[in-house]
């Protein structure tokens, strides 16, 4: 019998588009189906073509419901996947909102884009799936709980088991067995960290044999979540005194409701003056709903709120934004005001019209408090480029940009560093899911420090899984 062998097929050596593929006993499991986040031309075509026949696959394992690790599977059904996926119950809750918003963007985009007037400086494009796929790629999940076993194949045990990242996400153990020796494989992506309000801490799996490991924050140090909202505060103060729109691209998933969250604590303790408050994003509206749904997942101190009745994702002043109409309004009203839209990195969504709207105009701010990854409008505002491309329009940064790093669900290296050392096996460890700089800091620091069992596959490597 074959050994089993792991592929890596996206989100190495980049944070976005993770696949990785599992072959075990003659059968394949994906890990992940992410779509790629990048240059439009660039993320169409990957996104549109898989490295494998889907048919080939014989089950999908979901880490959690980011698009960035779930976004291209209705395009795997669509093409001939008819296996199960597995996920917990909340990622198959998030995703049956978040895959139907990303075939509403797609359509929405393609219209857009194919109009006359844009041809002229964008190529036409077709949505990569639509409903009827995600509603049929639904059908597929199989929702578990934390720390439920279930057999995906013959010789392959999943376990999934709380990574504290966002609403629902985990790690994936599989306990797979190779003529009769269990080896045990995590998957360490994406990791969540200590102390961040709303949900629970990460478990920490220290029976590894193999490991996945996320790099995204691999050479950077997080600031205290207490120093993030007096920036939140600062920023806020200074743009209102400005007369000005703080504009905060956000992830719908997590992000958004901590940002409501924050604002919530910080309006109740009169550290920031009343103004209108708009989650501008349908998406982030039904994932709110979602997490009402699951609090089972919180930690102590919403769960507390929750005993007492306060919801603590509403306060007054807060409007959350369905209709087209209505956003079109807040675009017109030049009244200071915080814009919440989507999506995280800039790319398409809502959020281009604020963005487009606000980017020339001093008085406002544009708040980044998510990872910004390469090639993608969110980097390019952090990095301050003075020449920004929205819609195939050419606009001058001229409004301030302040960027939060603290918010961040990702692990810090500090973080990354002592969930390695708390492993009790000799874990071979392999860092994906973040740029180049970062995976390599990271393991030139686990190095250091006694670790010698560690590294950075290629995309498209394929190793041995071992115990």
């Amino acid at each position: 019998m074959e050994k089993p062998t792991l592929k890596f097929l996206g989100g190495t050596g980049e944070v976005t588009g993770s696949m990785h593929l599992l072959e075990v006993s003659g059968k394949k499991i994906l890990i992940d189906c992410g779509f790629f986040q990048g240059r439009r031309e660039e993320s169409y075509k990957r996104n549109k073509n898989f490295p494998f026949d889907p048919k080939t696959i014989d089950a999908l394992i979901v880490s959690h419901a980011h698009i960035d690790h779930t976004g291209n599977i209705p395009n795997l059904v669509k093409q001939g996947f008819t296996g199960n996926i597995y996920a917990t119950i909340a990622t198959r809750d998030l995703c049956s909102v978040m895959l139907k918003d990303s075939a509403h963007i797609q359509l929405q985009d393609s219209e857009y884009i194919n109009k006359r007037k844009h041809l002229e400086v964008m190529k036409a494009v077709q949505p990569i799936y639509d409903i009827e796929d995600v509603e049929k790629a639904m059908t597929y999940f199989i929702g578990l709980s934390y720390e439920r076993s279930i057999n995906v194949c013959d010789n392959v045990k999943l376990t999934f088991y709380n990574s504290g990242h966002v609403l629902g996400s985990a790690f994936p153990v599989l306990d797979i067995n190779d003529n009769g020796k269990t080896i045990r494989f995590g998957y360490l992506v994406d990791m969540g960290r200590k102390g961040l309000p709303i949900l629970s801490d990460p478990v920490v799996l220290k029976d590894l044999d193999i490991a996945v490991m996320e790099s995204t924050y691999g050479n950077k140090e997080h600031d205290n979540i207490a120093d993030a909202e007096k920036e939140l505060r600062d920023v806020i103060n200074r743009t209102y005194q400005r007369k000005g729109k703080v504009v905060i691209p956000s992830f719908s998933l997590e992000r958004t409701q901590e940002m409501i969250y924050f604002i919530k604590k910080m309006l109740a303790k009169k550290e920031i003056p009343e103004m209108p408050v708009y989650v501008d994003s349908p998406l982030a509206i039904n994932i709110t709903e979602v997490f009402r749904l699951h609090s089972e997942y919180f930690d102590k101190e919403i769960q507390d709120m929750l005993v007492v009745g306060d919801d603590p994702f509403n306060f007054e002043g807060l409007h959350y934004v369905r209709k087209v109409g209505d956003s079109q309004a807040i675009q017109l009203d030049a009244k200071p005001m915080i814009i919440i839209s989507a999506s995280g990195m800039c790319e398409v969504g809502r959020i281009l019209h604020h963005l487009k709207n606000n980017v020339e105009d001093p008085r406002s701010t544009i708040l980044v408090v998510s990872f910004m990854a390469e090639n993608t409008l969110g980097r390019r505002i952090v990095e301050r480029q003075k020449q920004l491309k929205i819609f195939g329009k050419e606009y001058t940064l001229k409004a301030e940009v302040a960027t939060i790093n603290s918010f961040s669900a990702h692990a810090d290296q500090t973080e990354l560093l002592s969930y390695a050392r708390a492993s009790e096996k000799n874990t071979q460890f392999y860092l994906v899911h973040g740029e180049a700089l970062q995976s390599q800091a990271l393991l030139e620091k686990m190095q250091s420090q006694g670790n010698k069992k560690v590294s950075i596959p290629k995309p498209g490597d394929k190793i041995q899984v071992t115990g």
